[in-house]
C-alpha cells in the first residue's frame, strides 16, 4: 500500500507535467504542483472528517464537469460509442490481436486504478455511503469521460498520446486542466488513509516498529494518522517524482503495483471466506472469478517491470524487510520472555531471599506477556536488591473502544472492609512518597553458535527497537517517573 500511494501521486504529477500545458506553464507552476502534494500530506493531521469539506468541492467539481464533456466530446464525434459497453467486443479483440492484445491490456489498467483501495475508505466512511456514491456518481462520471474520450480517438487516432487534454473542448481546457490536477492530488487521500490503518494494524499486531497513532475521530475508530508515516511518504513520493520523472515508467510502475495489490487483495480475502468466515463453496467460487480476471491483468503488466514496474517492488521489498526484522526480533524476546518467566510462587521466594527491602512508594512494571512476569522484574530486585512496597504489574493490550469511562471499570475485591481501608491507606501512602514506572530495555547477546542470519537480523532488530518510540510516552507518563532497567537476553 505504501508503495502504490508513492507511485501514485508520482504518476499525477507525470500526467500533469506531460500535458500540453507544459509548454506554456512556467517553473513556478510546475513548482505550485508540488507544494500542492506537500499541504496535502500537511492537512492529513486534521483528519479526514475536517479536511474533507475542501477535498468534496473539488472532486465534486470533477465528476460533473469531465463527464459533461464526455457527452459533448460523444454528440460531436461518435453517438454510437455506447455500443462497446457489450462484453463481447472483448472476446473479439482477443481472438483478432492475440499475444499482442493480452500485452495491449496491461496499458487499460490505469482506468481502473482507485479501486484496490476501496477497502480503506471503511474506516473513514459507512458501507452505504460509498456503494450510494460510487453507483451514482464515479461510476457514470467515469463511463461518460472514457466513452468521450474513445469517440474523439476514434475520429483522431493519432492524437493517442495525450487523448485525456485533446479531447477537451479549447475553451474549457484550462478550467478543466487546474480541477484535473487539485482532483488528482485528491485522489490520493484515499491511499494515504490506506496507509495508516495498515501501518497502524501492523503495529497492534507487532509486525512493525511503534509509531504514534493519533486517532483524528472520537466516533470513528479507522481514522487514524501517524506524523512520522506522514513524513516519509511524502519524502518517497517527491523522491520517486525528482529521479523517475519520465511518466511512462512511472506509469508502468503503477499498473504493476495496482494489479498485484488486487490480485492480493483477492487471495487473501477468499482465504479470510474459507477460514473465518466459513462461506459456503460456491460463494467462494463465485468470488474467486475475480482472481481469473486480475490475473490476467497481473500477467500483461508483468512485462513493465523492466521498463520502470520494478519501482514498487524495491520499496515494498524494503518494508517487507523491517517488518520481517522487527517480528523476528520480537518473537525472539517473547520466546526468550516466556521460557524465564517469573509466577507469583518464584516472585515470592526472591522477595523472602536476605537483604530484599521493602522501599516506600509506588511503581508500576509493564509486561508484554499475560501469563505471569517477564524476567525484568526479577533483574531488578536481585540486582538493585530492593522493591517498592506498593508494586503494580502491567499488561497493555488494544482495544476496539475509544474510550473507557470510570463507570465502565470494574474490580473484584475479596478483602474485608478494613482489610480495604488499609489497602486504600497504603496505596496512598505510597503515592504521596513517589511513583515510578520501570520499563525493562532489553538487548540479544549473541553468542558464537548463532548463524549470522540471526545476527544479522538480531542487530537489525536492535537497531529498530532502539530507534523507535516507547510506550511510556504514550500513556502520559512524566520522563522524571521513568526508569529503564537494562536486561541482556541470550538469543
Amino acid at each position: 500500500m505504501a508503495s502504490t500511494q508513492c507511485v501514485s501521486l508520482a504518476v499525477q504529477e507525470a500526467h500533469a507535467s506531460s500535458s500540453p500545458a507544459r509548454a506554456v506553464m512556467s517553473n513556478a507552476s510546475v513548482e505550485a504542483h508540488y507544494a500542492v502534494v506537500l499541504v496535502l500530506f500537511l492537512l492529513q493531521k486534521f483528519g479526514t472528517s475536517r479536511v474533507s469539506f475542501m477535498f468534496s468541492p473539488i472532486m465534486g467539481a470533477w465528476t460533473l464537469c469531465t463527464p459533461l464533456v464526455g457527452i459533448y466530446s460523444i454528440i460531436q464525434h461518435y453517438p454510437s460509442i455506447f455500443r462497446a459497453l457489450s462484453p463481447h467486443y472483448i472476446f473479439h479483440f482477443f481472438w483478432r490481436n492475440g499475444k499482442e492484445g493480452w500485452l495491449l491490456l496491461g496499458g487499460t489498467v490505469l482506468c481502473i486504478t482507485g479501486s484496490e483501495a476501496l477497502f480503506a475508505d471503511l474506516g473513514h466512511f459507512n458501507r452505504s455511503s460509498i456503494q450510494i456514491a460510487f453507483l451514482l456518481t464515479i461510476y457514470p462520471s467515469l463511463v461518460l469521460t472514457y466513452a468521450g474520450q474513445t469517440a474523439y480517438l476514434i475520429k483522431n487516432p493519432n492524437d493517442h498520446d495525450d487523448g485525456f487534454y485533446k479531447f477537451i473542448p479549447p475553451a474549457m481546457y484550462w478550467p478543466i486542466f487546474i480541477i484535473a490536477t487539485l482532483a488528482a492530488v485528491v485522489a490520493s487521500q484515499s491511499l494515504i488513509s490506506a496507509t495508516f490503518s495498515v501501518i497502524k494494524q501492523s503495529v497492534v499486531l507487532d509486525y512493525f516498529p511503534r509509531v504514534k497513532v493519533v486517532h483524528t475521530c472520537s466516533n470513528k475508530e479507522g481514522e487514524v494518522y501517524s506524523a512520522e508515516v506522514s513524513y516519509i511518504l511524502m519524502i518517497l513520493c517527491v523522491a520517486v517524482i525528482l529521479i523517475f520523472g519520465d511518466g511512462k515508467d512511472i506509469g508502468n510502475a503503477f499498473g504493476v503495483v495496482v494489479s498485484l495489490v488486487m490480485l492480493i487483495t483477492t487471495i487473501l480475502l477468499t482465504l479470510v471466506m474459507i477460514m473465518i468466515w466459513r462461506t459456503p463453496p460456491w460463494l467462494v467460487a463465485v468470488y474467486f472469478t475475480f482472481f481469473t480476471m486480475e490475473g490476467v491483468y497481473s500477467s500483461a503488466v508483468l512485462s513493465k517491470i523492466p521498463e520502470g514496474g520494478w519501482i514498487p517492488f524495491a520499496i515494498s521489498f524494503i518494508l517487507a524487510f523491517i517488518m520481517f526484522g522487527w517480528f523476528y526480533g520480537r518473537q525472539k524476546k517473547i520466546e526468550y520472555e516466556l521460557t524465564h518467566k517469573i509466577d507469583l510462587g518464584r516472585l515470592g521466594l526472591l522477595l523472602s531471599e536476605p537483604g530484599i527491602q521493602r522501599v516506600p512508594g509506588l511503581c508500576f512494571f509493564y509486561s508484554n506477556i499475560q501469563d505471569g512476569l517477564t524476567p525484568i522484574p526479577g533483574h531488578y530486585i536481585k540486582n538493585m536488591k530492593s522493591l517498592h512496597k506498593v508494586t503494580i504489574f502491567t499488561t497493555l493490550r488494544y482495544l476496539l473502544v475509544p474510550k473507557v469511562y470510570l463507570q465502565n471499570c470494574s474490580s473484584c475485591l475479596t478483602s474485608e472492609h478494613h482489610e480495604v481501608q488499609e489497602e486504600i491507606s497504603a496505596f496512598e501512602e505510597a503515592k504521596r512518597a513517589g511513583v515510578v514506572h520501570i520499563r525493562g530495555k532489553t538487548r540479544f547477546y549473541i553468542g558464537k553458535n548463532c548463524s549470522w542470519f540471526e545476527r544479522s537480523m538480531l542487530a537489525f532488530y536492535e537497531f529498530m527497537h532502539s530507534n523507535c518510540r516507547s510506550a511510556l510516552p504514550a500513556l502520559g507518563v512524566p520522563p522524571p517517573h521513568r526508569i529503564e532497567v537494562g536486561m541482556l537476553y541470550e538469543a
